[in-house]
């Protein structure tokens, strides 16, 4: 098996692949319209299609501009090599933070959030297992 991707219903497709690719540095990888349904798709990415890249899926239904968060749903989490630094690039792209970087309550990881302009929330995790591999690096 294989981790594909993760689906997001947003209410406004272009703002939100303005937000991921601009903001947070993911690639658009592909879209698809589907008329008869009413909707449209948008998968993007850091890996630029690489199979061995889970993608993230943003599905836009016409018509519905908004949706109830609920509250089973949490994050996601992407690596940084450094969260301080991520998040001055997210703040300068115009992006939203809501926890600062800073240690995890009773650990050592330095985490952030960051939410979407859907309400979302995106963990960013410093990890010396990403060092060079930094998904911001587009939100320059």
């Amino acid at each position: 098996m294989q981790f594909l991707h993760t689906m997001l219903r947003v209410g406004n497709l272009q703002r939100s692949i303005d937000f991921y690719t601009q903001v947070l540095g993911m690639q658009l990888l592909r879209t698809s319209e589907n008329p008869q349904y009413q909707y449209s798709l948008a998968f993007l990415g850091f890996g630029g299609g690489n199979p061995a890249q889970a993608e993230l899926e943003l599905t836009y239904n016409w018509g519905t501009d908004h949706y109830d968060l609920g509250t089973a749903y949490g994050h996601i989490a992407l690596g940084v090599p450094d969260a301080y630094a991520a998040c001055e690039k997210i703040r300068a792209a115009g992006g939203q933070i809501t926890r600062e970087p800073g240690p995890v309550k009773g650990g050592s990881t330095v985490i952030a959030f960051v939410t979407d302009p859907d309400g979302y929330k995106i963990e960013l995790i410093q990890t010396n297992a990403t060092a060079g591999a930094d998904p911001l690096r587009n939100a320059d």
